[in-house]
């Protein structure tokens, strides 16, 4: 009892050196104890080596393994020998196999669970690359691979986007039965579909004859992010084909075509039929944002401030009636696109007045309106507050807005300095700097602007159109000629615009 309470009280600052003393605290006890007593205290070494993962020291790690291995308890117990591996999975990293390979191979072939286990660990703990190396493993040594196996090892492929393995086990699949399984098809379409390789991704889906939602809403996630809205919709459609209804995450991912789409009576039978069937919609802030995102980008901006007072008056009793920072989000996009850049910083103060944490998306929306109202200083107030108050760090698009924001104030020259001492050099940054010159008629830095963007991105039509509407107004016809034989060198063409909208029969 002593040494469980012992290990308990160092559990939360756990070092090295505690975890060393207190397996010297353990032999101790040991020479004066029968070893069926400390065989009883085999939950208190899982959870010592369960939270000595965090110190990441191999040093402690092999000081317990040899602990374990002189009193031999690591015989004894299962869920020791997978911690153990655990742990020497997250001190080495992704260097090396070999330790692993030496504890795995005493572990009993035909038991799959811990097998299962460490697969399942390794990607937790963030080295997907070892739960792979297991599954080759297995394979080498000729233990079958099961569904729970087949489908830990294709979530490991797809979260570091190894496609050549996840391929290797689709073959597997194929040759060993195991294409029925609702379960294993549908993580080869999340495989493919986070591969962008939509085509392999519908053909996994069609092969799978007993399909769930769960299928579908993999599938639909990849039309939407590839968007492709009409085949999104048209799987929509099937699923009563297939005899399956709509969740939270279909329904969102069905918002979400909608907007992309611009069919927003298709989306407002999609919000009353979730009123109607969806008791969970008041406490889902994904399906409450995508409503607030798609009449926002409709144009329907007073709906999507309904939708977000809705949502706050229906999360009264939840955590003092907060918002989520997503939701307070969406509403901040909706006004910024809608061009009601005052609602926009209004509303972000109030989210900061009543304790929301902004993420990074709401400065990029703020800032950007403050450069879209000429409120330099206070856009440069909101950026440099990210740091400050918020911990968070400045990315690209952040830089890219506050460039953006000065151009538009005229400040060519401070633009030109901060962009060219930011690390990241993003592209939106230059062809900022590009269009203010040539809406400000500076045509020096205009093209030093220009010959920057293109370093970054050779093949963007649009940067040479700018840089040609730049020459058009100084009048400079040689070197717009010179640039337009480029761009057919190049085969460039200048993007052709579109529009969709909806029309009612």
């Amino acid at each position: 009892m002593f040494l469980a309470y012992m290990i308990t009280s160092f559990q939360a600052n756990i070092t090295p050196k505690r975890l060393l003393f207190s397996l010297r605290f353990i032999s101790m006890q040991r020479s004066i104890q029968h070893n069926s007593h400390v065989l009883g205290n085999l939950s208190s070494f899982t959870h010592l080596l369960h939270h000595s993962f965090q110190t990441k020291s191999l040093r402690a790690t092999k000081s317990l393994h040899a602990h374990l291995l002189r009193t031999g308890l690591i015989f004894s117990s299962l869920n020791l020998h997978i911690e153990l591996i655990l742990n020497y999975a997250t001190c080495l990293g992704n260097t090396t196999f070999q330790t692993i390979t030496n504890l795995i191979g005493f572990m009993d072939p035909t038991n799959l669970i811990p097998f299962t286990a460490l697969i399942s660990g390794f990607s937790r703990r963030g080295v997907p690359n070892f739960a792979l190396q297991t599954c080759s493993f297995m394979h080498v040594r000729g233990i079958p691979l099961d569904g729970y196996v087949l489908c830990s090892s294709l979530a490991a492929s797809s979260s570091i986007k190894m496609l050549r393995f996840g391929k290797q086990i689709h073959a597997h699949v194929s040759k060993s039965g195991w294409s029925s399984s609702v379960y294993v098809g549908t993580a080869l379409v999340d495989l493919y579909v986070k591969s962008s390789m939509i085509n392999d991704a519908w053909n996994v889906f069609v092969e799978i004859p007993l399909k769930n939602t769960v299928c579908v809403n993999a599938l639909l996630s990849g039309y939407a992010e590839a968007e492709l809205w009409i085949e999104g919709l048209e799987l929509v459609q099937r699923m009563q084909m297939y005899g399956l209804d709509y969740d939270h995450i279909t329904l969102s991912a069905l918002l979400r075509i909608c907007t992309g789409l611009a069919a927003i009576e298709l989306g407002r039978q999609v919000h009353a039929n979730m009123i109607r069937r969806t008791s969970y919609l008041e406490r889902d802030v994904f399906l409450q944002s995508s409503l607030v995102e798609m009449y926002g980008r409709s144009g329907l901006v007073e709906k999507a401030r309904h939708v977000f007072d809705l949502s706050g008056i229906r999360q009264e009793g939840n955590e003092g009636g907060k918002r989520d920072v997503v939701l307070w989000t969406s509403m901040l996009c909706s006004y910024g696109k809608n061009g009601r850049f005052d609602e926009v910083i209004r509303l972000f103060d109030n989210m900061v007045m009543k304790g929301i944490k902004p993420d990074e998306v709401a400065f990029v929306v703020v800032i950007s309106a403050c450069g879209h109202n000429g409120q330099v200083s206070l856009g440069i107030e909101y950026f440099k507050s990210m740091a400050r108050d918020f911990k968070l760090e400045p990315g690209p698009e952040h830089y890219s807005c506050v460039v953006d924001l000065l151009c538009r104030a005229g400040e060519l020259e401070m633009a030109w300095s901060l962009a060219s001492e930011n690390a990241s050099n993003s592209i939106s940054m230059w062809v900022a700097l590009l269009s203010a010159c040539n809406n400000f008629g500076n045509i020096e830095l205009g093209k030093l602007a220009a010959q920057k963007a293109l370093e970054l991105d050779p093949q963007n039509s649009g940067i040479y159109v700018l840089l040609s509407n730049l020459y058009a107004r100084f009048g400079m016809w040689d070197e717009l000629e010179k640039l337009r034989e480029l761009m057919k060198e190049k085969g460039l063409k200048k993007d052709v615009g579109c529009s969709r909208i909806e029309v009612k029969s």
